[in-house]
Protein backbone atom coordinates (compact mmCIF):
# COMPACT_ATOMS: atom_id res chain seq x y z
CA UNK A 1 0.00 0.00 0.00
CA UNK A 2 1.28 3.45 -0.87
CA UNK A 3 1.77 5.59 2.23
CA UNK A 4 -0.49 8.45 1.11
CA UNK A 5 -3.28 6.16 -0.04
CA UNK A 6 -2.89 4.01 3.08
CA UNK A 7 -3.21 6.97 5.44
CA UNK A 8 -6.30 8.30 3.65
CA UNK A 9 -7.95 4.88 3.58
CA UNK A 10 -7.21 4.30 7.26
CA UNK A 11 -8.72 7.68 8.13
CA UNK A 12 -11.92 6.87 6.25
CA UNK A 13 -12.14 3.41 7.78
CA UNK A 14 -11.76 4.83 11.31
CA UNK A 15 -14.84 6.93 10.60
CA UNK A 16 -16.91 3.91 9.49
CA UNK A 17 -19.41 2.59 12.04
CA UNK A 18 -19.61 -1.11 12.83
CA UNK A 19 -15.89 -1.45 12.28
CA UNK A 20 -12.76 -1.81 14.43
CA UNK A 21 -9.47 -0.87 12.73
CA UNK A 22 -5.99 -2.02 13.72
CA UNK A 23 -2.80 -1.25 11.83
CA UNK A 24 0.19 -3.61 11.57
CA UNK A 25 -1.66 -6.20 13.61
CA UNK A 26 0.20 -9.55 14.10
CA UNK A 27 -1.90 -12.40 12.71
CA UNK A 28 -0.37 -15.33 14.59
CA UNK A 29 -2.91 -15.08 17.48
CA UNK A 30 -5.75 -15.32 14.95
CA UNK A 31 -4.56 -18.56 13.29
CA UNK A 32 -4.91 -22.10 14.59
CA UNK A 33 -1.22 -22.85 13.92
CA UNK A 34 -0.19 -19.64 15.76
CA UNK A 35 2.02 -18.38 12.93
CA UNK A 36 1.81 -15.22 10.83
CA UNK A 37 3.25 -11.76 10.37
CA UNK A 38 1.34 -8.46 10.55
CA UNK A 39 -1.53 -7.23 8.39
CA UNK A 40 -1.24 -3.67 7.06
CA UNK A 41 -4.87 -3.22 8.08
CA UNK A 42 -6.83 -5.60 10.30
CA UNK A 43 -10.56 -4.90 10.19
CA UNK A 44 -12.99 -6.46 12.64
CA UNK A 45 -16.39 -5.91 11.01
CA UNK A 46 -19.59 -6.37 13.01
CA UNK A 47 -22.44 -5.10 10.80
CA UNK A 48 -23.63 -5.56 7.23
CA UNK A 49 -23.57 -1.81 6.62
CA UNK A 50 -20.03 -1.62 8.02
CA UNK A 51 -18.94 -4.41 5.68
CA UNK A 52 -20.62 -2.78 2.69
CA UNK A 53 -18.94 0.55 3.36
CA UNK A 54 -15.59 -1.14 3.96
CA UNK A 55 -15.73 -2.99 0.64
CA UNK A 56 -16.65 0.22 -1.19
CA UNK A 57 -13.69 2.02 0.36
CA UNK A 58 -11.26 -0.80 -0.38
CA UNK A 59 -12.50 -0.92 -3.96
CA UNK A 60 -12.21 2.86 -4.29
CA UNK A 61 -8.63 2.82 -3.03
CA UNK A 62 -7.78 -0.30 -5.05
CA UNK A 63 -6.66 -2.05 -1.86
CA UNK A 64 -6.54 -5.87 -1.92
CA UNK A 65 -8.23 -7.73 0.90
CA UNK A 66 -8.70 -11.24 2.22
CA UNK A 67 -10.89 -12.80 4.90
CA UNK A 68 -9.84 -14.64 8.03
CA UNK A 69 -12.34 -16.68 10.00
CA UNK A 70 -11.24 -19.02 12.77
CA UNK A 71 -7.79 -19.15 11.18
CA UNK A 72 -7.68 -22.87 10.38
CA UNK A 73 -6.73 -24.18 6.93
CA UNK A 74 -4.46 -21.17 6.38
CA UNK A 75 -0.74 -20.42 6.58
CA UNK A 76 0.11 -16.73 6.89
CA UNK A 77 3.50 -15.58 5.64
CA UNK A 78 6.10 -14.45 8.18
CA UNK A 79 6.11 -11.14 6.29
CA UNK A 80 2.39 -10.72 6.91
CA UNK A 81 -0.34 -9.52 4.58
CA UNK A 82 -0.28 -6.44 2.39
CA UNK A 83 -3.60 -4.64 2.13
CA UNK A 84 -6.47 -5.49 4.45
CA UNK A 85 -7.53 -8.57 6.41
CA UNK A 86 -11.24 -8.73 7.18
CA UNK A 87 -12.64 -10.65 10.14
CA UNK A 88 -16.39 -10.81 10.61
CA UNK A 89 -18.17 -10.89 13.97
CA UNK A 90 -21.13 -9.26 15.71
CA UNK A 91 -24.22 -9.51 13.50
CA UNK A 92 -22.49 -12.16 11.37
CA UNK A 93 -22.49 -14.52 14.35
CA UNK A 94 -26.25 -14.99 14.50
CA UNK A 95 -28.45 -17.93 13.48
CA UNK A 96 -32.14 -18.22 12.63
CA UNK A 97 -34.23 -21.41 12.47
CA UNK A 98 -37.39 -21.99 10.42
CA UNK A 99 -38.84 -25.34 11.41
CA UNK A 100 -41.29 -27.32 9.30
CA UNK A 101 -42.93 -30.71 9.82
CA UNK A 102 -40.05 -32.86 8.55
CA UNK A 103 -37.36 -30.34 7.64
CA UNK A 104 -35.74 -27.19 9.01
CA UNK A 105 -34.14 -24.26 7.26
CA UNK A 106 -31.21 -22.81 9.13
CA UNK A 107 -29.93 -19.36 8.15
CA UNK A 108 -26.55 -18.86 9.79
CA UNK A 109 -24.23 -15.87 9.76
CA UNK A 110 -20.87 -16.50 8.15
CA UNK A 111 -19.00 -15.95 11.44
CA UNK A 112 -21.04 -18.55 13.34
CA UNK A 113 -18.86 -21.53 14.39
CA UNK A 114 -19.87 -24.58 12.36
CA UNK A 115 -19.27 -26.95 15.29
CA UNK A 116 -21.70 -24.97 17.45
CA UNK A 117 -24.27 -25.10 14.66
CA UNK A 118 -23.88 -28.89 14.48
CA UNK A 119 -24.66 -29.30 18.17
CA UNK A 120 -27.59 -26.88 17.97
CA UNK A 121 -29.09 -28.83 15.05
CA UNK A 122 -28.74 -32.16 16.83
CA UNK A 123 -30.37 -30.84 20.00
CA UNK A 124 -33.38 -29.86 17.89
CA UNK A 125 -33.48 -33.24 16.16
CA UNK A 126 -32.35 -32.16 12.68
CA UNK A 127 -29.85 -34.17 10.69
CA UNK A 128 -27.35 -33.38 7.93
CA UNK A 129 -24.58 -31.50 9.74
CA UNK A 130 -23.18 -34.24 11.98
CA UNK A 131 -20.14 -34.80 9.76
CA UNK A 132 -18.93 -31.27 10.61
CA UNK A 133 -18.54 -32.03 14.32
CA UNK A 134 -15.02 -31.01 15.27
CA UNK A 135 -14.29 -29.00 12.11
CA UNK A 136 -12.61 -25.77 13.36
CA UNK A 137 -14.24 -23.35 10.94
CA UNK A 138 -16.89 -20.68 10.67
CA UNK A 139 -19.99 -21.23 8.56
CA UNK A 140 -18.59 -18.97 5.85
CA UNK A 141 -15.21 -20.68 5.82
CA UNK A 142 -16.76 -24.14 5.77
CA UNK A 143 -18.88 -23.26 2.73
CA UNK A 144 -16.07 -21.51 0.84
CA UNK A 145 -13.85 -24.58 1.19
CA UNK A 146 -16.76 -27.05 0.86
CA UNK A 147 -15.64 -28.61 4.11
CA UNK A 148 -16.30 -32.29 4.51
CA UNK A 149 -15.43 -35.44 6.37
CA UNK A 150 -16.13 -39.15 6.15
CA UNK A 151 -18.00 -38.99 2.85
CA UNK A 152 -20.16 -35.90 3.47
CA UNK A 153 -19.67 -32.28 2.39
CA UNK A 154 -21.31 -28.89 2.81
CA UNK A 155 -22.66 -28.95 -0.76
CA UNK A 156 -25.23 -31.58 0.21
CA UNK A 157 -27.09 -29.26 2.58
CA UNK A 158 -26.49 -25.72 1.24
CA UNK A 159 -29.59 -24.09 -0.29
CA UNK A 160 -28.49 -20.47 -0.68
CA UNK A 161 -25.46 -18.28 -0.05
CA UNK A 162 -25.85 -14.56 0.62
CA UNK A 163 -23.06 -12.01 0.46
CA UNK A 164 -21.62 -8.80 -0.89
CA UNK A 165 -19.76 -8.06 -4.09
CA UNK A 166 -16.38 -6.27 -3.98
CA UNK A 167 -18.32 -3.04 -4.50
CA UNK A 168 -20.41 -3.64 -1.38
CA UNK A 169 -23.58 -4.65 -3.23
CA UNK A 170 -25.82 -7.39 -1.81
CA UNK A 171 -26.14 -10.59 -3.83
CA UNK A 172 -27.88 -13.92 -3.22
CA UNK A 173 -26.76 -17.13 -4.93
CA UNK A 174 -29.15 -20.08 -5.17
CA UNK A 175 -27.90 -23.65 -4.99
CA UNK A 176 -28.13 -24.00 -8.79
CA UNK A 177 -25.72 -21.05 -9.18
CA UNK A 178 -23.05 -22.61 -6.98
CA UNK A 179 -20.37 -24.92 -8.33
CA UNK A 180 -18.98 -27.19 -5.63
CA UNK A 181 -15.91 -29.36 -5.99
CA UNK A 182 -13.58 -31.24 -3.66
CA UNK A 183 -12.64 -28.75 -0.90
CA UNK A 184 -13.70 -25.73 -2.97
CA UNK A 185 -16.74 -23.69 -3.94
CA UNK A 186 -16.63 -21.57 -7.06
CA UNK A 187 -17.92 -18.16 -5.89
CA UNK A 188 -17.68 -14.87 -7.81
CA UNK A 189 -14.27 -13.24 -7.48
CA UNK A 190 -14.11 -11.03 -4.38
CA UNK A 191 -17.51 -12.23 -3.12
CA UNK A 192 -17.82 -12.03 0.68
CA UNK A 193 -20.18 -14.57 2.25
CA UNK A 194 -22.43 -13.05 4.91
CA UNK A 195 -25.12 -15.71 5.49
CA UNK A 196 -25.78 -19.30 4.45
CA UNK A 197 -29.09 -21.16 4.30
CA UNK A 198 -28.98 -24.90 5.02
CA UNK A 199 -31.79 -27.43 4.62
CA UNK A 200 -31.78 -30.19 7.23
CA UNK A 201 -34.06 -33.18 7.68
CA UNK A 202 -35.69 -34.62 10.77
CA UNK A 203 -33.67 -37.37 12.44
CA UNK A 204 -33.28 -39.45 15.55
CA UNK A 205 -31.52 -37.41 18.25
CA UNK A 206 -29.97 -40.48 20.00
CA UNK A 207 -28.62 -41.81 16.68
CA UNK A 208 -27.23 -38.41 15.70
CA UNK A 209 -25.56 -37.92 19.06
CA UNK A 210 -23.97 -41.35 18.82
CA UNK A 211 -22.73 -40.56 15.29
CA UNK A 212 -21.21 -37.32 16.55
CA UNK A 213 -19.50 -39.11 19.43
CA UNK A 214 -18.10 -41.72 17.04
CA UNK A 215 -16.79 -39.10 14.62
CA UNK A 216 -15.25 -37.03 17.40
CA UNK A 217 -13.55 -40.11 18.85
CA UNK A 218 -12.25 -41.01 15.39
CA UNK A 219 -10.79 -37.51 15.00
CA UNK A 220 -9.14 -37.63 18.43
CA UNK A 221 -7.58 -41.00 17.69
CA UNK A 222 -6.15 -40.02 14.31
CA UNK A 223 -5.37 -36.31 14.49
CA UNK A 224 -2.56 -34.64 16.46
CA UNK A 225 -3.30 -32.95 19.76
CA UNK A 226 -1.26 -30.73 22.02
CA UNK A 227 0.41 -28.60 19.36
CA UNK A 228 -1.06 -25.90 17.08
CA UNK A 229 -1.71 -26.91 13.46
CA UNK A 230 -3.68 -25.80 10.40
CA UNK A 231 -5.55 -29.03 9.77
CA UNK A 232 -4.91 -31.27 6.77
CA UNK A 233 -2.09 -29.82 4.68
CA UNK A 234 -2.90 -31.61 1.40
CA UNK A 235 -6.01 -32.84 -0.36
CA UNK A 236 -6.37 -36.59 -0.64
CA UNK A 237 -5.53 -37.78 -4.16
CA UNK A 238 -8.14 -39.98 -5.91
CA UNK A 239 -8.23 -43.43 -4.37
CA UNK A 240 -5.56 -42.73 -1.76
CA UNK A 241 -4.67 -40.66 1.29
CA UNK A 242 -2.04 -37.93 1.49
CA UNK A 243 -1.12 -38.95 5.02
CA UNK A 244 -0.43 -42.54 3.94
CA UNK A 245 1.77 -41.38 1.05
CA UNK A 246 3.78 -38.96 3.21
CA UNK A 247 4.25 -41.65 5.86
CA UNK A 248 5.29 -44.20 3.22
CA UNK A 249 7.84 -41.67 1.98
CA UNK A 250 9.46 -41.90 5.43
CA UNK A 251 8.64 -38.36 6.56
CA UNK A 252 6.59 -38.92 9.73
CA UNK A 253 8.29 -36.97 12.52
CA UNK A 254 10.50 -34.99 10.09
CA UNK A 255 11.36 -31.53 11.44
CA UNK A 256 12.52 -28.29 9.89
CA UNK A 257 13.15 -25.62 12.49
CA UNK A 258 10.33 -25.86 15.02
CA UNK A 259 7.81 -27.33 12.57
CA UNK A 260 7.20 -31.09 12.45
CA UNK A 261 5.27 -33.54 10.28
CA UNK A 262 3.09 -35.07 12.96
CA UNK A 263 4.13 -38.52 14.20
CA UNK A 264 0.41 -39.28 14.66
CA UNK A 265 -0.89 -38.24 11.23
CA UNK A 266 1.51 -37.37 8.42
CA UNK A 267 -0.91 -35.00 6.68
CA UNK A 268 -0.61 -32.58 9.60
CA UNK A 269 2.28 -30.23 10.33
CA UNK A 270 2.48 -29.02 13.92
CA UNK A 271 4.07 -25.98 15.49
CA UNK A 272 6.31 -27.23 18.30
CA UNK A 273 6.67 -23.66 19.57
CA UNK A 274 8.30 -20.83 17.69
CA UNK A 275 7.93 -22.36 14.22
CA UNK A 276 7.92 -19.96 11.28
CA UNK A 277 5.74 -20.04 8.18
CA UNK A 278 8.94 -20.63 6.21
CA UNK A 279 9.61 -23.77 8.30
CA UNK A 280 6.11 -25.10 7.64
CA UNK A 281 6.20 -24.36 3.95
CA UNK A 282 9.61 -26.00 3.61
CA UNK A 283 8.19 -29.18 5.14
CA UNK A 284 5.22 -29.03 2.79
CA UNK A 285 7.50 -28.74 -0.23
CA UNK A 286 9.67 -31.58 1.04
CA UNK A 287 6.58 -33.79 1.41
CA UNK A 288 5.38 -32.90 -2.10
CA UNK A 289 8.79 -33.58 -3.62
CA UNK A 290 9.33 -36.93 -1.87
CA UNK A 291 5.83 -38.22 -2.65
CA UNK A 292 6.22 -37.15 -6.28
CA UNK A 293 9.64 -38.85 -6.52
CA UNK A 294 8.64 -42.11 -4.83
CA UNK A 295 5.05 -42.56 -6.04
CA UNK A 296 4.56 -40.20 -8.98
CA UNK A 297 1.67 -38.50 -7.17
CA UNK A 298 1.35 -34.71 -7.17
CA UNK A 299 0.00 -33.58 -3.81
CA UNK A 300 -2.23 -30.50 -3.93
CA UNK A 301 -2.33 -28.06 -1.02
CA UNK A 302 -5.49 -27.92 1.04
CA UNK A 303 -4.04 -25.21 3.26
CA UNK A 304 -4.33 -21.73 1.76
CA UNK A 305 -1.17 -19.61 1.64
CA UNK A 306 -2.05 -16.09 2.73
CA UNK A 307 0.08 -12.97 2.58
CA UNK A 308 3.38 -11.78 1.15
CA UNK A 309 5.28 -14.77 -0.26
CA UNK A 310 6.97 -12.80 -3.05
CA UNK A 311 10.49 -13.84 -2.10
CA UNK A 312 9.61 -17.51 -1.81
CA UNK A 313 10.12 -19.80 -4.78
CA UNK A 314 6.82 -20.75 -6.43
CA UNK A 315 8.48 -23.30 -8.69
CA UNK A 316 7.24 -26.31 -6.74
CA UNK A 317 4.22 -24.99 -4.86
CA UNK A 318 1.46 -26.16 -7.16
CA UNK A 319 0.03 -22.63 -6.99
Amino acid sequence: MRNGSSALLAKELFLTSGLEVKMNEPLAPYTSIKIGGPADLFLQINTLSGLSQTLRLLNQHKTPFCLLGKGSNVLVSDRGVRGAVLRLGGDFGRVEWRVGEATASCIAGSAYPIARLVRQAVRQGFSGLEFAEGIPATVGGAVVMNAGAYGAEMEKIVVRVEGLTPKGEEKSLARAELAFSYRATDLPRGFVVTRVCFLLSQGSAPEMKQKMRDLLLKRKRSQPAGFPNSGSMFRNPPGDFSGRLIEAAGLKGKRIGRAEISPRHANFIVNLGGASATDVRALMELARAEVKKKFGVELIREVHLMGDWRHESEANTGA
